[in-house]
């Protein structure tokens, strides 16, 4: 058991987690919330240095809350997509973004509101899924981050 722990950490410490890579603290809600965003950008079909750099302007531009996306705008969510080299999925993913961000704010007010509301891993997955333009790859990317890590509150 302990050779096995040693391994899983070697094996990290080879191939660290995208939310590391990104600088994004899992253990605080803004940084889960950020994660989310981010794998909204890593489920697209689009090379994961393009959604990492997407990401980079998103956060650059101050874009880290569900209401700062809203108030972006699409026009505005649009030229920041373009500038991290999203262009084939800007015009797509500036609607989804918005979408996502009203439709999590009206039904739950936040994402650990959402989280808080799931009775168990497989009814959080279902929730995410709701959400219009979250699917199954999507919802693996951000929860598999988040899994046996504690990072979301223990129930």
């Amino acid at each position: 058991m302990d050779e096995d722990i040693t391994k899983i950490d070697r094996l990290l410490k080879l191939f660290p987690l995208y939310s590391e890579d990104l600088g994004i603290d899992l253990s605080i809600p803004s940084g889960r919330f950020r994660w989310f965003v981010a794998s909204i950008l890593f489920g697209a079909r689009i090379g994961e240095q393009i959604a990492a750099n997407t990401y980079c302007c998103l956060q650059a531009a101050g874009i880290d809350a569900p209401d700062k996306i809203i108030g972006t705008g699409w026009d505005r969510l649009v030229e920041i997509l373009d500038a991290g080299g999203y262009v084939r999925y800007d015009f797509s993913t500036a609607t989804k973004l918005l979408e996502i961000m009203t439709a999590l704010q009206q039904n739950y007010g936040s994402l650990e509101n959402l989280y808080r509301q799931a009775s168990d891993e497989n009814d959080l997955e279902k929730r995410l899924q709701a959400f219009k333009g979250i699917g199954p790859t999507t919802a693996q990317i951000f929860l598999r981050e988040l899994r046996g890590s504690g990072k979301f509150n223990q129930r």
